[in-house]
């Protein structure tokens, strides 16, 4: 998966990596020269006392040292380059991805999960290319250049070099083999602190109202203890590296110095062979270090590296059609037929044989218990996800086969929970239609019951906004985002329990208002309450995903005893039936 993923998100920058490998071996060659340029001043100059070639060689050492410093500098700058860009690359990959994905692959992923692939997990790849960049191309070019001008000097210590080598080899293979699946967990472990701390942040207000502080407090300190744990194994195990690197590092060179010592006695290599000997072994063990490094960093890497492909290969559930219908205009008349929806591995399906037609001008409401299947019932239409069986049809159409922008373009949706994103009152009513004119988010406002609290807030249109819409009171998020639908002017609403947070005299008003701004469109309202309803063309009443009644609120009054039994506990038995 690492190299599949690393080929091609590398393959743009071909030029790059090749400009990179040229001054990579510009830095090695010059690198590998220095070391024969200052046996030469040992035995030709220093030994004999020849100053004059001293100062020649010594000139060349600064030139070739001056190459090295450019082809070093160059090396690192398209290094960087090219592990940036790839990280940008990658990470659009993800939210490419992640936008086309539907509720059911958001439901497999986790919003933590994601959030963990598309920063940290990019970011251990991305290292990993920028470390390849200047560590892993140098190491076997350093490593090749330095075993042959090591026995350009002498080939009767090669053993050594040969031994050392081969030591940390399978020193290091052993200890990365171990390295692999204790990295895994450390990304699962990661995930679970993140989905902790999540719905830590997002329902701290319910956490305090019930004083679950401390086993919240307990909740977190488990995940992090568990991420710990895992996290001082890598680190053990980590440890063993350098170490282990250094130690024959330092054993070589006693034996280059023991025996080359008895070589240079007998009168088989120069002083400043032997040093230049001496400094390319330690440049080929410092290969070897380097690719240690890198193989500490390949496990989680690697780890890291399937995560992201899950996700960027992934297909969604919800596709569009090869051929898509794309109506010059939509009516939005809405019709289910025998629609049911089943979530995978679940026993029961959601909505069971559910049909219905609804057409502009007229409103439907659907009302029901908690878990009835009302949200999934609108998520079809607005083909959040798609039917296991049945169909779902706008204007005559199966939604699978409509152009999915055209579809989503003629829909106004406010979701059970209401969400407003970070900027301003106006960028955020503005969300479904860019173009809106000042007076177009007016008169939302004023429809959605929001205008004066907008007025007061500083800045009006230009209040501030925070992420998710805390800054403001439930009931005034809920409005904002029923303007929002409102200033899109679609042709289906689709309003999800919109109006729960609201009180009973501004829902009225709301619905009031509202009335005469939908009448071209088709609406589709899930609520709770019979008060928001009991006004719509028709209501259809759920129970365990199955249509049990339908009609106006009369005629269910009179008809459905699972409506009754809704009207009742609400508003009491003898009031309403009567």
């Amino acid at each position: 998966m690492l190299l599949k993923l690393v080929r091609k998100r590398l393959a743009p920058y071909g030029r790059l990596l090749l400009g990179l490998v040229v001054l990579q071996l510009i830095n090695v060659g010059a690198n590998l020269y220095l070391p024969t340029l200052n046996a030469d001043i040992i035995d030709n100059g220093v030994s004999k006392g020849n100053t004059g070639y001293i100062w020649d060689t010594g000139g060349l050492m600064l030139g070739v040292t001056l190459v090295q410093a450019i082809g070093s500098i160059g090396a690192a700058f398209l290094g960087a380059k090219i592990a940036m860009s790839f990280g940008r690359d990658t990470r659009a990959s993800i939210f490419r991805a992640v936008g086309r994905f539907s509720g059911r692959e958001m439901g497999q992923f986790g919003a933590p999960s994601l959030i963990t692939r598309s920063t940290n997990d990019v970011q251990q790849v991305q290292l990993l290319v920028l470390m390849g960049c200047t560590l892993m191309v140098t190491a076997p070019f350093m490593m090749v250049g330095g075993v042959i001008m090591a026995l350009r000097q002498d080939a009767g210590l090669s053993w050594l070099v040969l031994l050392a080598v081969v030591v940390l080899g399978v020193s290091v293979g052993l200890i990365v083999r171990l390295m692999v699946p204790a990295f895994r967990l450390v990304q699962r472990r990661i995930d679970r602190v993140n989905r902790v701390m999540r719905e830590h942040l997002s329902g701290v207000r319910v956490i305090r109202a019930f004083t679950r502080e401390g086993y919240e407090q307990s909740r977190f300190d488990i995940a992090t203890d568990d991420l710990t744990d895992v996290q001082l194994r890598v680190g053990r195990l980590m440890m063993l590296m350098f170490p282990l690197v250094f130690t024959v590092m330092n054993v070589s060179t006693i034996g280059v110095w023991w025996f080359g010592a008895h070589q240079v006695a007998d009168g088989h290599i120069e002083i400043g062979s032997l040093s230049a000997y001496m400094t390319y072994l330690i440049q080929i063990l410092m290969s070897v270090m380097m690719a240690t490094f890198m193989f500490m960093m390949i496990p989680r890497a690697s780890v890291a590296a399937e995560r992201i492909t899950d996700v960027v290969t992934t297909e969604a559930s919800v596709r569009p059609p090869e051929h898509p219908v794309t109506p010059d205009r939509l009516r939005g008349i809405v019709e289910l037929r025998r629609a049911s929806m089943q979530y995978p591995g679940a026993d029961e399906p959601v909505l069971r044989d559910v049909g219905l037609r609804a057409e502009p001008g007229q409103t439907v409401a659907i009302i029901g218990s908690t878990g009835s299947g009302k949200s999934t019932l609108l998520s079809l239409i607005a083909r959040f996800f798609d039917t296991t069986s049945g169909a779902v049809l706008v204007d005559g159409v199966d939604v699978k086969e409509l152009d999915p922008q055209q579809l989503w373009g003629h829909i106004g949706i406010v979701p059970q929970k209401a969400y407003l994103f970070s900027g301003t009152v106006a960028s955020n009513l503005r969300y479904g239609n860019p173009d809106a004119t000042e007076s177009d988010l007016w008169e939302a406002l004023e429809v959605a019951q929001a205008r004066d609290f907008v007025q007061r807030m500083d800045g009006g249109l230009e209040a501030a906004i925070t992420q998710g819409g805390t800054n403001v009171s439930g009931g005034q998020r809920q409005r904002l985002c029923i303007a929002r639908a409102l200033v899109a002017r679609p042709r289906i609403y689709l309003f999800d329990d919109s109006f729960s947070a609201l009180d009973l005299a501004t829902d009225q008003r709301l619905r009031a208002a509202l009335a005469p701004h939908v009448r071209e469109s088709t609406v589709f309202i899930v609520a709770q309450r019979v008060s928001t309803i009991r006004t719509a063309d028709s209501i259809i009443v759920l129970d365990d995903g199955v249509v049990v009644g339908q009609g106006t609120h009369d005629e269910l009054l009179a008809e459905c005893p699972e409506y009754q039994e809704i009207v009742a506990s609400q508003h009491g038995a003898d009031e309403e039936v009567a």
